[in-house]
């Protein structure tokens, strides 16, 4: 399975660099695209700003933008957006197929006192449902977004789902880059899974923090390897991904075999 990270700061209503990244990954045969958070809309404080008729209208562009993308290239595009439904503002992750367009609004959203967007956003809070899964050629993902990753409760309800890798669109900072490493490979080691990691680029300055976005998307391997990974500019990065190296890493560790043999029925 060949897929992409695009790595950009926020762009707006602007579309010249997605047009321009995705007919490069095109030319590469990638069947998927994966787009950090706060890149197709402005990040979390400055959206606090802007009317609801603002965002919904940059929403609606960025949809009819990126549903043209994926029908003319013939590429599923996973890409974080805050839409506007009944006047309230979600934050979701859209996926982009050529054919159809699904949404994954995000299940827990980050909370603290200079970051709280579960205030700010009408997502429901409810028990936690199963992520986003999709196939594309037979090889498994699921739509994990970055703040979700930290919570087990939510990796729990994939256990049984044989996810090949987890998608994670992701706007981390605050030098927290070793942390990130940290964990990721954690999760596709003892998942034994792909973890694939779009994260932006980009500074945002408030009068409290100066927000640097520093990119280092990575992709882990089923075995907890760091396989590939950006710096901190704006890159395309393309992958490959076995869904038999998953199959390995799982009869290697055994770890899947271990918990079903106690629960069989």
């Amino acid at each position: 399975m060949r897929a992409a990270v695009l790595q950009l700061n926020s762009q707006g209503m602007s579309s010249t660099k997605l047009y321009n990244y995705i007919r490069v990954a095109h030319k590469k045969n990638v069947k998927i695209l994966l787009i950090g958070e706060y890149v197709l809309n402005p990040f979390f404080n400055e959206l606090k700003t802007m009317s609801i008729s603002m965002i919904e209208e940059q929403a609606n562009h960025q949809i009819k933008i990126l549903k043209e993308l994926s029908s003319t290239y013939d590429m599923t595009i996973v890409a974080p957006l805050i839409i506007v439904d009944k006047k309230e503002v979600y934050k979701t992750t859209a996926k982009f197929a050529p054919s159809s367009t699904s949404y994954y609004n995000q299940q827990i959203l980050i909370n603290y006192a200079h970051w709280n967007e579960e205030k700010f956003f009408a997502n429901e809070m409810s028990a936690l449902q199963t992520p986003m899964i999709f196939k594309i050629n037979g090889f498994k993902f699921a739509i994990m977004n970055g703040f979700e990753l930290h919570f087990d409760e939510l990796f729990a309800t994939l256990s049984k789902k044989n996810i090949d890798c987890v998608l994670v669109p992701s706007v981390s900072t605050f030098e927290s880059f070793d942390r990130w490493k940290a964990l990721i490979s954690t999760r596709a080691f003892t998942h034994n899974c792909y973890v694939l990691r779009a994260n932006r680029i980009g500074e945002y300055q408030d009068k409290d923090f100066n927000w640097k976005f520093y990119g280092d998307s990575v992709l882990a391997s089923p075995d907890g390897e760091i396989l590939e990974h950006l710096g901190n500019t704006e890159e395309l990065m393309i992958v490959d991904m076995s869904h038999a190296e998953v199959i390995h890493a799982r009869r290697a560790w055994g770890f899947k075999e271990a918990i079903n043999k106690r629960y069989k029925e």
